[in-house]
Order: structure tokens, then C-alpha cells, then sequence
């Protein structure tokens, strides 16, 4: 059986957003976990999903195919995906991916929901 080593929970803020908290490692084996957190965030269409990567240990190129997806679902929705939390390492692979082009990445919670 598959290692699995994510934790997700969800926040809601009065229909502005909703927070997916995001804790150990997005790799392939965390896509039940966090399409899940996103089903649950996306419900109500609030118009913002942020992820929370404060206590991400590890991503990998899977995980990177699991955002696109996270990206896709929430532009059907016409909602935006939006992030924080990002250490150093995780901002460079966004900028040479391209991921912060659509999603846009803030340096703390409060600066998401505002941005």
C-alpha cells in the first residue's frame, strides 16, 4: 500500500475564500487527500481557494500535476487559486514552471485573502 504522507483541513472565510491547509508531503500519493480538501473547499463557490503550504515538507513533480489540476477545477468554477507559505525553494520551481503566473502566491494568510 501506498505511503501517504498529507494531512489537509479546511477553513472557510464567510464566502470570501476558503483555506486548504496543507501539512507533509503533495506527491502522487496525496491526490484522494487533497482533491477531497478541495471538493470541500469548493463547496458554496466562494470566489477564492487559498492553499496553505506553511507545513509543506515535500513536493514533487506529481504534486505539481496535482495543482494544475486543483487549477483547472477552480477556473471551471470561476473561482481563483491562490497561495502562501511558500519556502524558497517552492517559489524558484513556481516561477521556472510557470505555476505563479496563474497561481498567484502571497507571502501570508492575510495578504491572500486581501490579494
Amino acid at each position: 500500500m501506498a505511503n501517504v504522507n498529507i494531512n489537509t483541513g479546511v477553513r472557510r472565510f464567510d464566502g470570501i475564500a476558503s483555506i486548504i491547509d496543507i501539512e507533509g508531503e503533495v506527491n502522487a500519493f496525496a491526490e484522494n487527500n487533497l482533491m477531497s480538501a478541495y471538493n470541500l473547499a469548493a463547496t458554496g463557490n466562494p470566489p477564492k481557494i487559498i492553499l496553505n503550504f506553511t507545513n509543506l515538507q515535500y513536493m514533487n513533480s506529481s504534486g505539481i500535476g496535482l495543482l494544475i489540476t486543483l487549477l483547472i477545477r477552480a477556473n471551471r468554477q470561476n473561482q481563483r487559486l491562490l497561495a502562501y507559505g511558500l519556502n524558497e525553494h517552492y517559489r524558484q520551481i513556481f516561477e521556472l514552471t510557470r505555476l505563479n503566473e496563474a497561481i498567484s502566491i502571497y507571502d501570508t494568510e492575510e495578504a491572500a485573502l486581501a490579494g
